[in-house]
């Protein structure tokens, strides 16, 4: 339940000194940078907007030209690739990349130079295609859409709605004879026609064309359709090639994939470090640097900077004042579970870590929740395999994240066992199906069958809340010991403790409510008498002591009321614990449901396939209902009790990089 113990450096060095020094910083990870000191007429900040705009450019760059690669010339990986972690250079390699800068930057831009020109071409591939599905129904007129006639003619080419035919047009048109019509293609929804008749007749025909609902096509030229049409499949064929090149010359480029991935996390590094330098004070000739360091190593980090550069280091004990960061210190039991602190909140101000008494309830609920010997072993095998396979380079978010399943997998195991729930009932359904009555050797179960006895499951998973709900009462009476606030310990949790305890004696007490459980608990009269009084005691102590900041004694007892009405709060926290009953059942059930169903089918190729299909989606979903109301219970029911959070995560100026792992020393590093 501890944190490392923070404190405040101050870093005095010379500005020759500045640019090593901040790199070195960066590299061992180990000061969070804060503004401590305040401008003055001699120590300034300096503007980094300029470069640190230039840095988020090409980091944008890059990003945007990996994406693009990875769509046109994909970057092949295993399933397990996400397992490996990022990949190790040395700092030689780091400091070499510098000739390689900007030809890096030019290779970015350029493979977006040639996704854009993509683009483009698809643009105007499209634009050609549509004219050309325009120019389909007029290829077989010899003359030019925009004709209008002669100078005695007046021509009309464009479009009717619908079917029209030969003897309807000249009906339409009777009264502005001589006229003559061609019909250039047909289809059920639109009909395209030529028209010729004098000038003198022109206005006419128009306006019967127009009551026709007639149109002008929304192309024209001064060349037939046909060779429109030749012109742009020709145009079309241009746009195509010059696709095809432009996606060649991208795959050419394909080969550049690490120089554009190491681009991008160099100038994250840069960005980074540009960042602490526009935050630093700075004179002619010195600059100091200010924040916060995990005090194990405030006296290695003082040795190497006073041995390399001659920096004066300070360090003192954090003020009341500052919002000090979190850093855990938990075993490796524990660490994996500092994820799910850090979903609710970091420690506050006063606050102790709580994963340590956390991970000993989670993993045991998780387990209870899972319930299932086969399921189980699964999930601490695959857990297991991926962390012996990739324990060099896996990233430690991983590492923990694997770590916590692995646990809950042994949990479930262990809970499986207890219950003898082996992929659900599968070990009979095989011993039935396929040898008689001859039944596979497993061990019975240690405690019994919950879904034979689920009203003492019940009461089982109820006890465990209440004890989980005790440690977190318990966890809130170690805080305030720390803090010597025994007033508050004796009103918040000691009159607590004591009506919860009592008040489950007398429950107990009653015989309706075991005959309900299927427990036999035998109370003496004597300790259910005492328990009686202690409750009223601890009662009234609420009461009287919960609303004690209010002067008024009118208003503190009314706050007292109120604070004993949240007894009716443990009683639904209480209940919130049946979910252990809900999805443990759930898990067994539907493992014994598809155990049946694939006992149904003839034959044991059909069996199996049932079996692993169905047992991968039981496994699926009830190993995330796990995971979620396991969380919950931690949240919400533990630590509503003593729990606030609200802290900042200790977060180094250091390399936050996504795809390399700077080394100080490393045989044979290279980007190549």
């Amino acid at each position: 339940m501890a944190l490392l113990n923070m404190q405040r450096i101050y870093i005095y060095a010379l500005k020759k000194d500045r640019k090593k020094l901040l790199e070195l910083l960066q590299r061992r990870g180990v000061v969070e940078t804060r503004n401590m000191i305040k401008e003055d007429a001699v120590f300034k900040k300096s503007d980094t907007q300029a470069a640190k705009a230039v840095f988020e450019r090409n980091i944008a760059s890059a990003q945007e030209a990996l994406e693009i690669l990875d769509t046109y010339s994909p970057e092949k990986k295993s399933l397990l690739s996400s397992f490996k972690g990022r990949s190790e250079v040395s700092c030689e390699v780091y400091d070499a990349f510098r000739d390689k800068y900007d030809t890096t930057v030019d290779i970015a831009n350029q493979i977006i130079r040639l996704s854009r020109s993509i683009a483009e071409s698809k643009a105007e591939q499209l634009k050609y295609r549509t004219q050309a599905e325009v120019l389909a129904p007029w290829v077989s007129l010899d003359i030019p859409l925009d004709y209008k006639g002669t100078k005695h003619t007046a021509g009309f080419i464009g479009c009717l709605p619908k079917a029209w035919d030969l003897e309807a047009l000249y009906a339409s048109l009777c009264d502005f004879m001589p006229v003559h019509i061609e019909i250039i293609s047909a289809i059920k929804d639109q009909t395209c026609i030529f028209a010729v008749c004098s000038r003198d007749k022109a206005d006419g025909v128009y306006a019967a064309l127009r009551g026709m609902d007639f149109s002008y096509p929304s192309i024209s030229a001064d060349e037939p359709p046909a060779v429109q049409l030749q012109n742009l499949k020709e145009q079309i064929k241009e746009t195509e090639d010059a696709i095809i090149k432009a996606q060649d010359e991208i795959g050419a480029l394909a080969g550049k994939r690490e120089e554009l991935k190491f681009l991008y996390d160099y100038e994250t590094m840069r960005l980074e470090k540009y960042e602490v330098l526009g935050n630093l004070l700075q004179s002619k000739n010195l600059f100091i640097v200010s924040g916060f360091i995990p005090e194990k190593d405030a006296a290695s980090l003082a040795g190497e900077l006073s041995e390399k550069f001659g920096a004066f280091v300070e360090t003192e004990a954090p003020r009341k004042k500052d919002e000090v960061p979190v850093l855990y210190r938990n075993n490796a039991f524990s660490a994996p579970l500092e994820s799910v602190v850090n979903s609710y909140s970091p420690p506050g101000r006063g606050e102790s870590d709580p994963t340590m008494v956390m991970s000993l309830f989670y993993y045991m609920l998780f387990g209870l929740m899972f319930s299932d010997t086969g399921y189980g072993l699964i999930l601490a095998l695959a857990c297991g395999i991926g962390l012996l396979l990739f324990r060099k380079t896996m990233e430690q978010s991983m590492k923990k994240n694997l770590l916590m399943f692995m646990y809950c997998g042994i949990a479930t195991v262990f809970w499986g066992i207890m219950f003898a729930s082996y992929f659900g009932d599968l070990p009979d359904v095989i011993s039935t199906k396929f040898f008689g009555n001859e039944q596979i050797p497993v061990i019975p179960p240690v405690m019994f069958f919950p879904v034979e006895k689920p009203m003492l499951m019940l009461t089982f998973s109820m006890a465990i809340g209440i004890i989980h709900l005790f440690a977190g009462l318990g966890m809130k009476a170690y805080l305030l010991i720390r803090q010597k606030d025994f007033k508050s310990l004796l009103y918040d949790v000691v009159f607590w403790y004591g009506l919860l305890v009592s008040g489950i004696i007398v429950l107990l007490s009653m015989e309706m409510l075991t005959s309900m459980l299927q427990i036999s608990v035998t109370i003496p009269a004597p300790v259910r008498n005492v328990a009686k009084y202690v409750a009223i005691i601890c009662a009234l102590g609420i009461i009287l002591t919960n609303g004690r900041e209010s002067r008024q004694p009118f208003k503190r007892i009314l706050k007292g009321l109120y604070a004993l009405y949240g007894i009716s709060g443990y009683l639904s926290d209480v209940l919130s614990y049946s979910r252990l009953l809900a999805l443990g059942l759930a898990t067994g059930v539907i493992a014994s449901v598809i155990n049946k169903m694939a006992a149904m089918l003839p034959g044991p190729i059909p069996f199996f396939i049932v079996v692993i299909i169905g047992h991968s989606l039981n496994f699926g979903i009830n190993v995330l209902g796990a995971y979620v109301h396991t969380n919950r219970l931690q949240f919400v029911e533990f630590f509503g009790k003593f729990y606030e959070g609200g802290g900042k995560l200790f977060t180094p100026f250091g390399i936050h990089t996504k795809y390399f792992k700077v080394k100080e020393k490393m045989k044979n590093g290279s980007i190549e």
